[in-house]
């Protein structure tokens, strides 16, 4: 069987069934993928990576609407030629497991349309019901609903050129327009539960040295950026109260100051960090705060580990890993009412929840389950929702094998 993985970051969401073919025999694999500045972690070296250069994007004098998808065709055209010399050289895959999410799906069933294409809907853009218009404080205008509706072409012509499509949840899949529910299957990318799992003995260091442990009170804060789409400024402004409420919390927020999403803050802020700062920042104990950056995988398992509260919050938007991982390392959530997140979050059973834009509720729950008891039952709860329901493992290995047709025990 031959499988052709598209991916500007690849392995990303795939990193683990790729591990698995791996190790099975027969299985020829070709990923493709941006050739970016970072190593490649975690794709399996015995499988050709072909990375490619990075298209130009969109004519500044396009119109505005279209420079993205202008960008998106241009990297479907590169990936179409190094395609087409795979074809050239005998490889017809199978299947072929896409990301559309920068142009990349565009033309792949033209160049090999006897293959079966599974197209990755990590999130279909909505004017109204999603992230757009969510809060507030960053209103849309009118002229950001036409924007999006042509924002989707690229991942409407994967949609339709696909012959099926995987969605993380249930909430991500009912985004695509209902015509294409039919095509969706629901399948989040799984979690190594046995590799995230709870560790009384952890320890984490901070940068002045300090060793924080299960036994102090930590409260975690984790996104990939500071930024509103993760609720940082929400997180900001309960901060005071919670700080003055615990005076034993020492609080570690994880996280670059780029912006993953959305637009970046308004001069004279850099970035949401610095804006957030100068908003609370008066009133805030800093011997207390830690900003840590972004961090190295393993340093990031062991402050999950000693948490004693961690909260997540999110505009209704594609599901974070770190969710997930924080309830499968045996944290006590604290998250966002907001969709996809309800999905996995059950109020008093998994974790408990709060109004994303009320930060006096965040501040007096958070300081309630930081001051209270210890929540083992809803620790567990968590981490076994996690195992019965994305465990790698034992839950979305088999499914993706039994989908590919793929006969292998072990």
């Amino acid at each position: 069987m031959r499988i052709l993985f598209v991916h500007q970051n690849l392995p990303a969401q795939f990193r683990h069934l790729l591990g698995t073919l791996s190790e099975i025999p027969g299985i020829e694999v070709v990923g493709i993928r941006e050739d970016l500045p970072h190593p490649v972690v975690g794709f399996p070296a015995q499988f050709p990576l072909i990375k490619y250069a990075r298209p130009q994007g969109g004519n500044p004098s396009t119109h505005h609407y279209l420079r993205g998808f202008e960008g998106q065709v241009r990297r479907g055209q590169a990936i179409v030629r190094v395609c087409l010399d795979l074809r050239q050289k005998g490889f017809i895959p199978d299947w072929i497991i896409a990301h559309p999410g920068w142009g990349e799906s565009l033309f792949l069933k033209d160049v090999f349309p006897e293959s079966r294409l599974i197209g990755f809907l990590e999130f279909f853009y909505r004017g109204r019901g999603g992230d757009v218009g969510f809060d507030p404080e960053y209103p849309s205008q009118l002229d950001d609903l036409f924007r999006l509706r042509i924002k989707n072409s690229h991942l409407l012509h994967d949609l339709a050129a696909c012959d099926e499509a995987l969605a993380p949840t249930h909430w991500q899949a009912s985004q695509a327009p209902e015509v294409f529910h039919p095509k969706i299957r629901v399948m989040h990318d799984g979690i190594r539960t046995d590799i995230v799992r709870p560790d009384q003995t952890a320890t984490f260091q901070l940068t002045d040295g300090r060793i924080l442990t299960h036994q102090d009170n930590v409260l975690t804060y984790v996104a990939r950026n500071l930024e509103p789409y993760r609720g940082f400024h929400v997180f900001m402004r309960a901060l005071p109260e919670i700080l003055k409420a615990n005076p034993t919390t020492q609080v570690v927020i994880v996280g670059g100051d780029e912006v993953s999403y959305g637009s970046p803050p308004k001069p004279p802020h850099k970035t949401y960090r610095e804006k957030m700062l100068a908003e609370v920042g008066k009133h805030l104990d800093v011997s207390r705060l830690h900003f840590v950056g972004k961090l190295p995988y393993a340093s990031y398992l062991t402050l999950l580990q000693i948490s004693r509260l961690h909260v997540y919050l999110t505009y209704p938007f594609v599901l974070s890993w770190s969710l997930l991982e924080a309830m499968s390392a045996g944290c006590l959530l604290l998250a966002s009412a907001t969709p996809p997140v309800q999905e996995v979050i059950n109020e008093g059973e998994t974790g408990f929840l709060c109004n994303f834009f009320d930060h006096e509720q965040l501040a007096n729950r958070a300081t309630e389950l930081l001051s209270g008891e210890d929540h083992s039952d809803v620790r567990s709860c968590a981490r076994q929702f996690v195992i019965d329901n994305m465990d790698y493992q034992t839950c979305i290995r088999p499914r993706w094998l039994e989908w590919l047709g793929i006969k292998h025990i072990a």
